[in-house]
């Protein structure tokens, strides 16, 4: 069985900030969620026509991140955030997430485009339990890139065939 046949499984993932500096700590998350896009939908009536309306597509619409990791010293990704929060001055980053296979190599991308820190939450501390403390990231970004190996070959296929069908007057 390959790659193609089976389902991934999403514990084996990578989240790269292009900020400077960067700690290995910046690189750890326990978890994302979010990654998601809709098409925002405009209603047109058609005119004599009782019986339905179009349904017009107007824009995507990406909802925000959220990454979740256990608290830890050192952290460039935490300077940013606290950059934004606290000083008012957001420096947009492009951030990377990417699903990898056993081999470590990426088998999905998601290349969210000018992210800023929206929340950054800290959970609670008890005395009474042995949780660790996980720090939650929620950041909201203008859209993403999806890359995978299929899509990418078919871009270059269909690149390819323009390029032949375009040159002989097709």
């Amino acid at each position: 069985m390959s790659a193609f046949d089976t389902p991934q499984p999403g514990f084996h993932f990578l989240v790269l900030f292009e900020i400077f500096p960067q700690f290995p700590n910046d690189l750890r998350f326990s978890e994302v969620s979010g990654l998601s896009v809709e098409m925002e939908m405009e209603t047109k009536a058609e005119g004599g026509e009782n019986r339905f309306a179009h349904q017009l597509p107007v824009r995507a619409k990406y909802s925000d991140v959220t990454l979740k990791r256990g608290k830890m010293l050192g952290s460039g990704l935490l300077h940013w955030c606290h950059k934004a929060f606290d000083e008012y001055k957001f420096e947009p980053s492009n951030v990377m997430i990417s699903l990898m296979n056993a081999d470590h190599a990426p088998l999905y991308n998601w290349y969210l485009i000018n992210a800023i820190p929206k929340r950054l939450e800290v959970s609670s501390f008890n005395a009474q339990s042995n949780e660790l403390v996980i720090e939650t990231l929620v950041l909201s970004y203008q859209y993403y890139k999806y890359y995978d190996p299929v899509s990418v070959a078919l871009e270059l296929a269909s690149g390819i065939t323009g390029a032949v069908t375009g040159g002989v007057g097709f």
